[in-house]
């Protein structure tokens, strides 16, 4: 059974909530009830659709008393019996604590691991990868930086990407992402394993970090595209270097005020990864759940082009449609990470 008294503060808060957005409120505050008034509306839905069926369950253990409503209350029960722990798994979910970063945009980034020129060419696969997932969900996927290689491999890519719910199902993609096929560049055909790191970041908001001035350099310098070509003549580009932590980014599109501005961000973006890692570290030191660790030195999964297989390591799923995953049909290998996770977590919490 799921503790009735904390169903009722859920309740509460949202009727507190409703109340409250309904008389004159600034902004800002307007901002931020709304924010939680839309997180909470599923979870009322769901507490009020569990409780429907518990009292449909009394009423009809009631009916059992009632010699001429006898059989219907006997047919109905079970059917009742069965969709109340459905409903009771489901307000569990509900109540699960959640990752404030997941409904942010996402930044992206994306470099070649070991493998050379083939690591680089699959790091421009992964990105075309993620590209048509964010298309197919109706994602806005926006490149920051990019720089290619001669023969159009991606030597770092980092992106930027906005819509519903995008961290909560891109998260789980932070990793080595492993390869093994015959690369382009092989003449003998033989089979080589290379791999390329996906990190993905919950872009900060300004209220996250606070950045010094005193702590920043920025420099600007000449835009390069592929293999080192000029894209334009002016020093448009931007690069800010963070003192204390050494973290660089660079920026380069033709305006140097929007450089900065997207430079900045990122930079942001990092600082508050670095502290969320850190807090996380904290609070799992004793945790053996591997999904969502966010350790990024992590193989979390090996795409096999011969056998046009994937598989998942960290929860052994293994799917043999890879011409498909390539194409960005990535929602069962997503949808089985979040489901692993929440297992994990009601585990924890029924512990």
């Amino acid at each position: 059974m799921v503790a009735a008294d904390k169903l009722d503060q859920i309740l509460a808060r949202f009727e507190f909530l409703e109340a409250k957005m309904s008389t004159g409120l600034s902004g800002a505050e307007i901002a931020t009830l709304s924010r939680e008034y839309a997180e909470l509306r599923p979870v009322v839905e769901t507490i009020h659709g569990y409780r429907r069926i518990v009292s449909d369950i009394t009423d009809a253990e009631a009916m059992l008393k009632d010699p001429e409503m006898r059989a219907l209350a006997e047919d109905e029960l079970p059917e009742l019996r069965e969709a109340l722990e459905g409903a009771e798994h489901d307000v569990r979910l509900a109540l699960l604590p959640k990752d404030a970063a997941d409904s942010r945009a996402a930044i992206i980034e994306i470099r070649p691991g070991t493998g050379g020129e083939e690591a680089a060419l699959f790091a421009g696969d992964l990105l075309r990868m993620y590209q048509r997932y964010c298309d197919t969900r109706g994602w806005k996927f926006e490149i920051i930086e990019e720089q290619q290689t001669e023969l159009g491999g991606i030597k770092e890519l980092v992106a930027r990407v906005a819509g519903e719910g995008v961290f909560a199902r891109l998260k789980f993609e932070s990793g080595v992402h492993r390869v093994q096929r015959v690369p382009e560049t092989e003449s003998g055909g033989r089979i080589h394993t290379s791999a390329a790191t996906v990190a993905v970041l919950p872009e900060a908001e300004d209220v996250d970090v606070k950045i010094e001035a005193n702590d920043i350099r920025i420099d600007t310098m000449r835009s390069s595209g592929a293999g080192g070509q000029h894209v334009n003549t002016t020093d448009s580009a931007v690069r800010i270097t963070h003192l204390p932590t050494g973290i660089i980014v660079t920026s380069s599109e033709k305006s140097q005020h929007r450089n900065r501005e997207i430079a900045m961000q990122v930079l942001k973006t990092r600082l508050f990864d670095l502290e969320r890692q850190r807090l996380h570290g904290e609070r799992s030191a004793d945790r053996k759940a591997q999904v969502g660790t966010g350790d990024r030195s992590e193989r979390i999964r090996t795409y096999n082009f011969p056998q046009g297989r994937m598989t998942d390591h960290r929860i052994n799923l293994t799917l043999y449609k890879l011409d498909q995953i390539m194409q960005g049909d990535i929602d069962e290998i997503i949808d089985a990470l979040i489901a692993d996770n929440q297992a994990a977590l009601l585990a924890e919490m029924e512990a």
